[in-house]
């Protein structure tokens, strides 16, 4: 099977360690990593804003990260270049406080709109139960709404 494509899936909010786990594991030859396709390839609407670009390039960028990918600063940059263009920008709204206080820019973003899904693997948010429904793993998120093409 391969995917076809995301029909009739929210738009969301790709927390930063998932979209660096889809691309490791990409780069490693671990498989298809369905969410991070449809990103970049334009079939998955996702949101973000400058602070969490900035934060998926920080992680990105750690030593011990970047010695696991072995990408080099301009090849990080030409990735993230790529998913910004794919994207809609959103400014944060400040909303009720985050159940994990480091990611109070994840739940601003996700306060910003009532149809943005959040795409984590946090324990804390996705316990939180004001937004039950909206919060969702990425093995979750793909049975929800992933299209297959089955021919």
């Amino acid at each position: 099977m391969s995917v076809s494509d995301w029909r009739g899936a929210p738009p969301v909010i790709v927390d930063t360690n998932v979209l660096i786990g889809q691309w490791m594991t990409e780069l490693t030859g671990g498989g298809p990593m369905h969410i991070l396709d449809g990103m970049r390839g334009g079939a998955l609407a996702f949101v973000v804003c400058e602070v969490l670009v900035a934060e998926y390039r920080h992680v990105l960028l750690r030593p011990k990260v970047q010695q696991r990918h072995e990408q080099t600063e301009p090849v990080v940059d030409a990735f993230l270049e790529h998913l910004a263009q794919r994207a809609t920008v959103l400014e944060p709204a400040p909303g009720h406080p985050s159940p994990d206080p480091g990611d109070q820019m994840l739940w601003d973003l996700l306060c910003a709109r009532d149809d943005l899904h959040l795409v984590t693997i946090d324990k804390l948010l996705l316990k939180d139960r004001r937004m039950r429904g909206r919060v969702v793993t990425p093995e979750a998120f793909a049975v929800a709404w992933l299209q297959r093409d089955t021919r």
